[in-house]
């Protein structure tokens, strides 16, 4: 489950960056104002792009955790796997002893997914701002 959640973020933000990239892309984020309506969508579309990589990876465990019986519904697994993935925490003891485990290595995990996301949307709004120009 950690080699596909890595796999599958490293493919979602490096596709992320190859259509940034692209030449009629990259000729329009040179010219972008990052304090203008067209910055700001782009800012928030980037945004909602990162989430959604991260929405995958989060219902991969609550598959998981639901497929081991683990909780007691999906809903739950979905939950505890959010709050795990985002190292908030939720008491563990809902769910079962013996996947503990997983849970906790979720959590590093997320921290370490979650850093990549924050170090990559850096990056593009210090392209955006034109930081890697001077």
């Amino acid at each position: 489950m950690i080699a596909l959640c890595v796999v599958i973020h490293g493919i979602g933000l490096f596709s992320l960056q190859r259509i940034m990239s692209r030449e009629r892309m990259s000729a329009r984020f040179e010219t972008l104002e990052p304090l203008s309506v067209t910055g700001a969508i782009f800012t928030l579309l980037t945004v909602f792009s990162i989430i959604f990589i991260h929405f995958v990876e989060i219902w991969l465990f609550a598959f998981l955790y639901d497929y081991l019986g683990a909780l007691s519904s999906f809903s739950e697994s979905l939950y505890f796997s959010t709050i795990s993935y985002a190292t908030i925490g939720y008491s563990d003891a809902s769910i079962h002893e013996k996947w503990r485990m997983i849970a906790a290595l979720e959590g590093i995990l997320g921290v370490i997914l979650l850093g990549w996301s924050t170090a990559f949307f850096v990056r593009v709004l210090g392209k955006l701002e034109g930081d890697d120009k001077k």
